[in-house]
């Protein structure tokens, strides 16, 4: 499975970005989620929806922010980031689970088993 992310790029603070994941296979039987690695960081979770896409998990640095969503039938999971900080500056990468149907959104990381290259989103003050 090869994810792709796409549409990053460079905002002032304040703005909103879309960035979106889509796949070479169907990704409607399992969980995604995106992750970040900002300068000198270590990755960190950002938000994750189940495989229907009834479920999700936000983390609470972005909580209220940034929406998670996945279009079944476009094949793709993406993430709309609005009120955008400095602090948002990170590579943004899309991963897939590789059960398919597990119940609820996934934050751990090493639950992961498919990663895209990542999309770099700069947020300039």
């Amino acid at each position: 499975v090869q994810l792709q992310a796409s549409g990053g790029g460079l905002v002032q603070a304040g703005g909103s970005l879309r960035v979106s994941c889509t796949t070479n296979r169907s990704l409607g039987a399992y969980a995604a989620g995106w992750f970040r690695q900002g300068p000198g960081k270590e990755r960190e979770f950002v938000a994750a929806i189940d495989w229907s896409g009834g479920s999700t998990d936000t983390a609470d640095s972005v909580k209220g922010r940034f929406t998670i969503s996945r279009d079944h039938a476009k094949n793709t999971v993406s993430l709309q980031m609005n009120s955008l900080r400095p602090e948002d500056t990170a590579v943004y990468y899309c991963a897939a689970v590789g059960r398919p149907y597990i119940i609820g959104p996934v934050r751990q990381s090493n639950a992961y088993d498919y990663w895209g290259r990542g999309t770099q989103v700069t947020v300039s003050s």
